[in-house]
């Protein structure tokens, strides 16, 4: 979990890992969106559920990694960024991540709901997709965040 990581900097193996998945995740979206567009229902909601589940599980190994390798401190210390500005950004991306996560759960299961009360596809689609978009923009923020984060952290 701790050895060198893979992309050439200072971060951890978990860091760079959990840092590719996360700026792979809106394309993951993506895929999953125009499954629903091909009109894949059952296939979209299959992909929409394992990408969830499979973040989820990043997450947790994420936060494992970062509570054993002592927090932001400890990560923050070789890097030339101001402390203070990486703490925003990073705080940020915590606000985002929060948001998104919770209209992203809502939108799975109120889809859920939805489909079992046949109303999706259906009557409840314009709110799914309005939904779906948003859910699609906040991980889009939250790749760019994190992004940025492990930038601040590890290369400058």
């Amino acid at each position: 979990m701790f050895e060198t990581g893979f992309l050439g900097t200072r971060a951890p193996f978990f860091m760079d890992f959990v840092t590719l998945i996360v700026a792979f995740l809106p394309l993951l979206i993506l895929i999953a969106i125009l499954l629903a567009k091909r009109k894949s229902y059952q296939a979209h909601a299959i992909t929409q559920t394992v990408i969830f589940v499979v973040s989820i599980i990043v997450f947790g190994y994420f936060e494992y990694g970062v509570r054993l390798g002592g927090g932001f401190d400890a990560f923050m210390e070789g890097s030339h960024v101001s402390h203070n500005y990486a703490l925003w950004v990073l705080i940020a991306h915590i606000i985002i991540s929060t948001i998104t996560l919770g209209i992203w759960a809502s939108t799975l299961l109120s889809a859920k709901k939805e489909s079992r009360n046949h109303s999706l596809p259906g009557a409840f689609s314009q709110v799914h997709k309005r939904a779906g978009i948003r859910t699609f923009i906040g991980i889009s923020l939250i790749a760019f965040t994190g992004i940025w984060v492990y930038l601040l952290l590890f290369v400058y």
